[in-house]
């Protein structure tokens, strides 16, 4: 099965201007994946090339990739496009039997992690007062991959002066919509707190009381997810999954299974700082079973994060996951949990290819029978985020929007979380996947300044 963009030879698509300059791919390190040469692309220029990998390397011929439980699978993922249409559907529960033939031949290396936390609206006004959160050390050298954010931090920035715009388009009757958009859609995270640090000392008030007096709806949501330094976002969002009744594990699943250790340890100690209390315990008390295990293996933040691949053990992992499910009578859920929640990234893309030729079925179709629930989901998302990182997200995004009404909330989750770090893949895997851009689903599901600061971020 081939699917456009990956082709043997073709290499990934490029997208213009990418990488930026100085941020070329140290990712994998070199002699660890074959990957297709393409100009300014893979391998990375001074980098050499990467050798094949053993033989029969590939990814898994797979009927579809999952989606996220509870979404129709869609078939053919990444993205096999129909001309003139969507994607197929596999008929039935699953992703059914690989077909004949080799597997994914040239599939992207999984991208970079990052933040991808949010979630609905009531989004507090006392957050940290202004001041950005802890900065994050940078990951080592070969977790760096080129990925593009539609959102780059402004040259010739002047905090001051975009605070005393937004004061304007707030100040006296009625509000400049369209000056607030202007500011915040073409700024950094960062240059947002340094704003919101201004707007206090020049004027004595708070920017987010002021912005939520002024605005409503899913625009204010969207504009004060954008002034969220990015560790408290998603210690926020965690918080507001599981506060009250009901718990949105969703949220959960999105958050603490796409996440880097150091990442995880930030956000953990902002839950505790910000909102005193222990995230464990939290969880515990809103989940139980195989779902609350897998969710406490993910917040140790203790995942291995060596990119080097060890073939060996990916062959010990695949034919010990089959054991665990498929080769026996029942389920070791608890095999399941270790391996996908201590192994890196790249090792469990070989681990899910070493499995598909020991059981004949991709290892996502063997979560999916062997799985259900909540902790079917965690794990596919762990898997999913590992072979193709963007199109989970495009997926997600596809999905937000599809059918009878909007999933506000994922919407502005996805796209402010994901703008400083791979829209641009994102957006390219959506039209890939769909046929159809992201910006022509965003015009068509959505209206006002909502719609109009939503397209700006996304570039358009």
């Amino acid at each position: 099965m081939s699917y456009p963009g990956y082709p043997p030879s073709g290499g990934y698509p490029a997208f213009p201007g990418y990488p930026p300059t100085g941020q070329e791919s140290v990712y994998p390190p070199a002699g660890q994946y074959s990957y297709p040469t393409v100009p300014g692309g893979y391998p990375p220029a001074g980098g050499g090339t990467y050798p094949a990998a053993p033989p029969s390397a590939g990814y898994p011929g797979a009927a579809g990739y999952p989606a996220p439980g509870g979404y129709p699978a869609p078939g053919g993922y990444p993205g096999a496009p129909q001309a003139g249409g969507m994607p197929p559907y596999p008929a039935g529960p699953g992703f059914g039997m690989p077909p004949a033939g080799p597997g994914f031949g040239g599939y992207p290396q999984p991208p970079a992690q990052s933040y991808a936390g949010g979630g609905p609206a009531q989004i507090p006004v006392g957050y940290p007062g202004g001041q950005a959160s802890s900065p994050v050390p940078s990951p080592p050298a070969a977790m760096v991959q080129c990925t593009q954010g539609t959102i780059q931090a402004a040259p010739n920035f002047d905090a001051g002066r975009d605070a005393e715009i937004l004061r304007k388009a707030m100040k006296g009757f009625g509000t400049d919509e369209q000056a607030i958009i202007n500011v915040v859609a073409n700024r950094s995270n960062d240059q947002r707190q340094k704003i919101k640090e201004a707007f206090k000392t020049m004027y004595g008030k708070d920017l987010i009381k002021d912005l939520k007096s002024e605005l409503s709806g899913n625009v204010e949501e969207l504009i004060l997810a954008l002034f969220m330094p990015s560790t408290y976002y998603d210690a926020w969002s965690l918080r507001h999954a599981m506060k009250g009744a009901g718990t949105q594990e969703r949220v959960l699943i999105e958050i603490l299974c796409t996440r880097t250790n150091q990442e995880i340890r930030e956000i953990v100690n902002c839950y505790k700082s910000e909102f005193g209390r222990d995230i464990e315990q939290d969880i515990r008390g809103d989940t139980s079973g195989h779902f609350e295990r897998l969710l406490i293996s993910m917040c140790q933040g203790n995942r291995d994060e060596n990119q080097t691949v060890d073939y060996q053990k990916a062959q010990e992992d695949a034919q010990r996951l089959y054991q665990a499910g498929e080769g026996k009578l029942g389920t070791d859920e608890s095999c399941f949990n270790m391996v996908l929640a201590s192994r890196s990234f790249p090792q469990l893309k070989a681990t899910a290819e070493a499995y598909s030729r020991i059981a004949n079925r991709d290892l996502l179709s063997s979560i999916d029978r062997e799985f259900s629930g909540n902790v079917e989901r965690g794990l596919k998302t762990i898997l999913q985020c590992a072979l193709n990182r963007p199109a989970f997200f495009a997926e997600r995004l596809y999905y937000s929007m599809k059918g009878a009404g909007t999933d506000d909330s994922t919407l502005i989750r996805i796209i402010v979380t994901r703008s400083e770090i791979d829209l641009v893949q994102i957006k390219q895997m959506f039209t890939q996947m769909y046929q159809k851009t992201l910006a022509s689903m965003i015009a068509s599901d959505t209206s006002g300044d909502y719609r109009r600061l939503l397209l700006a971020i996304v570039g358009q």
